[in-house]
């Protein structure tokens, strides 16, 4: 028998089997359990998995493949060590970015097609996976209220993928043609100083160019200036500019600012017809993390069958106030993977006109061995061929699970230890709120040495250019508590948060660095919270010696 014969026999059993084989399906199945066994072996008290393992990049470019392959009881553990030292997202001293634990349905609806392989390309290599994508798109269409029979959606490969279709749909009603013949005129994206960097990265990959990127001033909010947004559009068109996009930041990342959709809308509609354009400007509603507030379009916040507090009842409420307007938006931006609670990645760009589609279609001639059968091929839309169904079944998985009232309550349960957390720092004297605003799970914030007016100092740093120094040494201040935390937190003790280096600029341009608490996990409670606010003024004390030892602080 030939060799290769032998390892093949052998490589089989590697493999699920395609035929029911209730034996090889149960080492299947064993063989997850004990990777999932020495998993749940590092975990502890701890918001971290097992120990804090520094990586060694020198070292793993090293690394080559072996001649001889290793067993599978040998290469779990090799996976399993990977997750050495990995932030335990839904862990309740982890207020860490915008990342949620997913469920255990979202889970499984992950794992599933992984199983099988699926490609959503085409109906041919997806089958129902393909209807579950079009099932999950009409249910989030209602949601936001568009209406399902016209509107479609597409899972993409990220918050900026769903951008990137916006943009280009946009681009393509500005710039007919562009995307056969190039494009031959000035175009711009127009969107908030707030919003996400992912403008300069579609202007970039589209050709538009980041230059063209043109960012409006934010209010305190951090909601878009309109009347700043007005002018800015209006010269753009007078100048002759064809404008790709313009974008509403509906929960920025950093801040979860909010932009008013229903007057830029009206802003958009007016100019359009004083100025008689051949096109209507697109615009995007990057709603990656506030999409999930539309569970609330229906929810009586007077009733408030759910008993939220108060103070989280208006929070609520006011978020809820611009979220409900997503249905005015050409496109909208969903992560599933952010307020949805599921695994990266799973992210939809939704249309509320389907045949906007259209204009970035190719010629099925110009993919032969694709599309042989079948009715429904988004291959010809998306700018992916291979395009994986994990993240359309974990969205399902979550949108069957949890319906409108569990999310009502995950969310609910997040804005309100946000709010906890808020009246705990303003409680104290030597810390401060940023975004005091915010009706959101997420809090800014900042830590100031004695002595310093904290009712005061935010204000005057960002307004007045004599705080300069001052400003550059707080921000110093305050990412050399945030190390101490992280180092704490990465040693297996206090909590696991963020820091922003720009929360936003001042007035005079210097970046304001913000401590950052992002509160998903439903496991969080007020103890923990107030636990976190113990930990922030522990590192601050030890600042303070720090800086003592260095020579002292300049007063504010």
């Amino acid at each position: 028998m030939p060799r290769y014969h032998e390892l093949l026999a052998s490589l089989r059993s590697a493999f699920p089997q395609p035929v029911s084989d209730p034996v090889h399906d149960g080492y299947v199945v064993f063989s997850i359990l004990r990777a999932l066994d020495q998993v749940d072996a590092l975990k502890s008290q701890a918001p971290v998995l097992g120990e804090a393992v520094e990586p060694d990049y020198e070292r793993a470019r090293e690394f080559r493949l072996d001649e001889v392959g290793r067993p599978l009881e040998a290469v779990i553990p090799k996976l399993v060590r990977t997750l050495q030292g990995m932030f335990i997202w839904g862990h309740p001293r982890s207020q860490i970015n915008v990342v949620p634990n997913p469920t255990i349905a979202s889970i499984i609806g992950y794992l599933l097609p992984l199983i099988y392989n699926p490609n959503l390309v085409s109906e041919e290599s997806s089958r129902l996976f393909a209807e579950a994508e079009v099932r999950v798109a009409a249910m989030l269409a209602d949601l936001v209220s568009y209406e399902p029979e016209k509107a479609r959606g597409l899972f993409t490969f990220g918050g900026t993928g769903t951008f990137l279709y916006g943009v280009k749909v946009g681009l393509e009603k500005a710039c007919p043609g562009a995307g056969r013949s190039g494009l031959r005129e000035d175009a711009v994206i127009i969107a908030s100083d707030q919003s996400h960097y992912g403008c300069w990265t579609v202007a970039s990959w589209l050709g538009i160019g980041q230059d063209n990127v043109l960012r409006v001033p934010t209010n305190l909010d951090n909601s878009i200036d309109l009347e700043a947004l007005e002018a800015l559009l209006g010269d753009s068109i007078r100048s002759g500019r064809k404008i790709a996009a313009i974008v509403a930041t509906m929960g920025s990342t950093d801040a979860f600012g909010i932009d008013d959709l229903q007057a830029i809308i009206a802003i958009r509609d007016r100019l359009a017809a004083e100025f008689k354009l051949s096109y209507r400007p697109h615009v995007h509603a990057d709603a990656v993390i506030g999409w999930a507030w539309s569970v609330f379009n229906d929810y009586s916040f007077l009733d408030n069958s759910l008993g939220f507090r108060g103070r989280t009842v208006r929070a609520l409420a006011a978020a809820h106030h611009r979220m409900q307007h997503l249905k005015l938006a050409d496109s909208v931006g969903v992560d599933f993977h952010k307020t949805g609670y599921v695994p990266y990645i799973s992210s939809l760009v939704l249309f509320a006109n389907g045949e906007d589609l259209g204009l970035i279609a190719r010629q099925r001639n110009s993919m032969p061995y694709l599309f042989q059968s079948g009715d429904h091929h988004p291959g010809m839309v998306t700018l992916e061929t291979s395009r994986a169904a994990g993240g359309v079944m974990a969205a399902m998985a979550n949108l069957l699970l949890l319906g409108k009232e569990g999310y009502r309550a995950l969310l609910g349960h997040a804005v309100e230890m946000a709010e906890v957390l808020r009246e705990g720092i303003e409680s104290h004297p030597n810390l401060t709120v940023l975004n005091g605003d915010n009706v959101g799970p997420v809090t800014l914030f900042r830590a100031y040495p004695d002595h310093v007016n904290t009712f005061t100092v935010k204000d005057r740093e960002r307004t007045d250019s004599t705080m300069r120094d001052e400003l550059r040494a707080y921000n110093d201040y305050n990412r050399r508590i945030f190390q101490r935390v992280q180092t704490e937190a990465l040693s297996g003790q206090g909590v696991v948060l963020s820091l922003t280096d720009c929360y936003r600029h001042t007035d005079y341009g210097e970046p304001m660095v913000a401590l950052k608490s992002y509160v998903l996990s439903p496991f969080t409670d007020d103890g923990r919270m107030q636990s976190m606010i113990q930990h922030v003024l522990a590192a601050r004390s030890e600042a303070m010696k720090g800086n003592a030892a260095g020579g002292g602080w300049m007063s504010a």
